[in-house]
């Protein structure tokens, strides 16, 4: 009897193991589709934050920065024509840098997952909104001549100042959020835009003392002129009085 039972429990084991192989190899080919999906899911949105990365950089990294040098130094420049290219280079970068922003805005919002529990995306959010009102401020731009264009110019250039540094800030934010979550390098970013960052920066402070160096040149100049002038004129008065005193 017992010879029996171990004879049925064996032919139940063989009739039924292969429902639990099909069913084991049913829940692996499930995990690995779910791997895959979530492999491409990781694909699509690291290229998503990269594209976004990239947009914001170009908006606030470059273009709001070559707008502000451009506009600084036509404050210098006294022809019209040379001043018109200033003018529309700023304008038209600043223009760029609201749609690329924009872009990486509206991307963020659909695609990201945004808690808003880090300083990037808190600062992102206000970045977002302050260089809206800056291009509305530069759109009701007043008249040259007229009472409220110097507040206006002093609110125009203090927003915008504040917007390139802030944007500034909060690429070296992302960077970090960006090595955060995919723990990649940022090194070699990090390096590469310090660089570009300085730069600007000289060439914006550079601007200051250009003018300086120029008088400085004119006037050295003009004080090599005067002595070499002085050395040849006076050795000729000289003779004069000389010829002069043997006349006499």
């Amino acid at each position: 009897m017992r010879f029996q039972h171990k004879l049925g429990f064996f032919c139940i084991l063989i009739l039924v193991s292969p429902l639990f192989t099909s069913s084991q190899e049913h829940v692996k080919g499930v995990s690995n589709r779910k791997e895959q999906i979530h492999k491409q899911m990781s694909r699509k949105l690291l290229f998503e934050v990269k594209l976004h990365g990239f947009l914001l950089w170009a908006s606030m990294g470059f273009l709001m920065p070559v707008g502000l040098l451009a506009i600084r130094m036509s404050h210098r420049v006294h022809c019209r024509r040379r001043l018109r290219i200033l003018f529309y280079v700023h304008a038209l970068s600043e223009i760029l840098s609201l749609l690329l922003s924009t872009a990486g805005a509206v991307m963020s919002f659909r695609n990201f997952n945004n808690s808003f529990n880090n300083k990037h995306q808190r600062l992102g959010v206000g970045l977002y909104g302050l260089i809206w009102l800056q291009a509305l401020i530069g759109i009701v731009r007043p008249q040259r001549d007229s009472r409220g264009r110097r507040m206006w110019f002093l609110v125009h250039w203090i927003l915008g100042t504040a917007l390139s540094v802030l944007g500034v800030l909060n690429i070296y934010t992302g960077l970090v959020a960006y090595h955060e979550k995919t723990s990649k390098g940022i090194k070699f970013w990090i390096i590469v835009f310090t660089a570009e960052v300085c730069f600007i920066t000289f060439f914006y402070l550079f601007q200051e003392k250009w003018d300086y160096i120029q008088k400085k040149g004119v006037t050295l100049g003009n004080e090599s002129k005067r002595a070499t002038i002085n050395q040849v004129v006076l050795p000729r008065d000289k003779q004069k009085e000389v010829a002069l005193a043997e006349t006499c």
